[in-house]
């Protein structure tokens, strides 16, 4: 029960842009029930947005480690490594 408010507290934040409050939320809900992958590629989701990606990719392998059809998962991962192709190109360039 406490799961499911944490989840929907995080959700929320997501909704205002509140990403590393969603975090924190998601976090929570991983000490009750870490077998739960919405949560690992809701969070992946708050890492993109606040330019995480190596956590967030960190986030898909875990998911797609369990549910190796999770297409939220492949596609997050997905844009995690695009973030840090990006990254590494403007490390070079400096």
């Amino acid at each position: 029960e406490q799961f499911k408010t944490l989840k929907t507290e995080g959700n929320g934040f997501v909704k205002e842009g509140k990403y590393e409050e969603a975090v924190n939320k998601y976090n929570e809900c991983m000490k009750l029930n870490s077998k739960e992958c919405a949560i690992y590629t809701n969070r992946a989701l708050c890492y993109l947005k606040l330019c995480k990606y190596e956590e967030a990719k960190q986030d898909c392998d875990h998911v797609l480690q369990i549910e190796d059809s999770n297409i939220k998962a492949f596609y997050r991962r997905a844009l995690a490594y695009k973030g840090l192709q990006v990254r590494k190109k403007n490390m070079a360039g400096i």
